[in-house]
């Protein structure tokens, strides 16, 4: 187990610049996301770790000892693939074993480790199987037990669970944390899914175009995006984002986006913002007593059982300015029809706003 350190890593394919002055640090056995859309410079960065691919500029450490130049095989770290690259022709005992085998360690050695490691996994009845008499969720298992076997000083996932159901999904992303948390090992895991991202990562780091946009535990971000582009990313179903501007008037300021007027700090600037509201902060009017309103037209209706989503039309203003289009995650079941009139309220603190730019704006909303 050990640290991990990007020192202003830089990437560039031909024209294209893939990493940009990304500066990280990863605690000794702490698990870190990467995550963000395709083309953010996540995996690029996960295969210069793993010494897959070589940096342009900066150094990479690893327990302190710079592994910038180091042949893969020579870092002490184990790679668990999209997919999976198991060897189809090996069974599953022997894809596990395969690092140790390559060290020419005694058999009684390796047989037993790789029944450790099996068993940690649940796989330990199919080690004479080969790869393709198993499920994909067993592929997944044989892949981590062959990255545990190695005992190595980190972990390194790359989107390890594009290729489950959605109930594999989950339970495979309960054994990974829950395997990493039992062995201390330090993990960088790389995903475009915020909701593997929210739920396994100790320390979350969002990236865009190259560049880390914000780093933070799961809840901080979610509570405090930085930027449109976090608050985007982070939650399901996406933000709500309401365009509008801040307008001055007598000392007090408000946003004015459609019918929607909120009393904003008077210090917020005046000029063109963006108002963010989370699906799941929105609430029915009677269930909102004190809050800021919205009303609108049902548009679609998605029962999911234990919550029902809503998409609405909300209202345009008198000037003729249109309305917006917003989603709302309501809890429990509800009878609704396309065409039902809502009126849905929101509290201030529930409340994001965005300056031209898409950066944050802290602080805005009048008390």
């Amino acid at each position: 187990m050990a640290s991990i350190t990007f020192e202003h890593v830089g990437k560039q394919f031909d024209t294209a610049r893939a990493v940009d002055d990304f500066d990280l640090r990863i605690e000794d056995g702490e698990f870190v996301v990467l995550v963000g859309p395709s083309g953010c410079g996540k995996t690029t960065s996960l295969r210069m770790l793993a010494g897959l691919e070589q940096p342009t500029e900066g150094r990479i450490h690893l327990g302190g000892r710079d592994i910038t130049d180091l042949p893969s095989k020579a870092r002490s770290l184990a790679m668990v693939f999209q997919s999976y690259a198991l060897y189809p022709h090996m069974s599953v005992a022997e894809n596990i074993s395969f690092a140790l085998s390559l060290k020419r360690l005694p058999r009684a050695e390796i047989a037993e480790r790789v029944q450790r490691a099996a068993a940690m996994l649940g796989i330990d009845h199919l080690l004479e199987r080969k790869p393709r008499a198993l499920s994909g969720g067993q592929r997944q298992r044989v892949a981590v037990a062959r990255a545990i076997i190695r005992d190595p000083q980190a972990f390194l996932f790359d989107e390890p669970l594009s290729n489950l159901d959605a109930k594999l999904r989950h339970s495979a992303r309960v054994e990974i944390r829950k395997l990493q948390q039992d062995l201390g090992t330090t993990t960088v895991y790389v995903t475009h899914d915020q909701v593997e991202a929210m739920t396994m990562a100790d320390r979350i780091v969002v990236m865009e175009g190259g560049r880390i946009r914000q780093q933070g535990a799961p809840m901080e971000l979610y509570r405090n995006p930085n930027s449109r582009f976090v608050a985007s990313f982070l939650g399901s179903p996406p933000t709500n984002f309401i365009d509008g501007h801040c307008v001055h008037d007598a000392g007090t300021a408000r946003f004015v986006g459609g019918a929607l007027s909120v009393p904003l700090n008077a210090r917020v600037p005046a000029g063109q913002v963006t108002l963010g509201l989370r699906p799941e902060s929105l609430r029915l009017s009677q269930d909102a007593a004190g809050t800021i309103r919205l009303a609108g037209g049902v548009r679609f209706v998605e029962a999911l059982g234990a919550e029902t989503l809503v998409d609405l039309d909300s209202q345009g203003a008198q000037d003729g300015s249109a309305g917006h289009t917003i989603t709302a995650r309501l809890p429990g079941q509800h009878a609704l029809a396309p065409g039902t009139r809502l009126d849905m309220g929101i509290a201030p603190a529930d409340l994001m706003l965005f300056d031209a730019q898409g950066d944050a704006i802290p602080a805005a909303f009048a008390p």
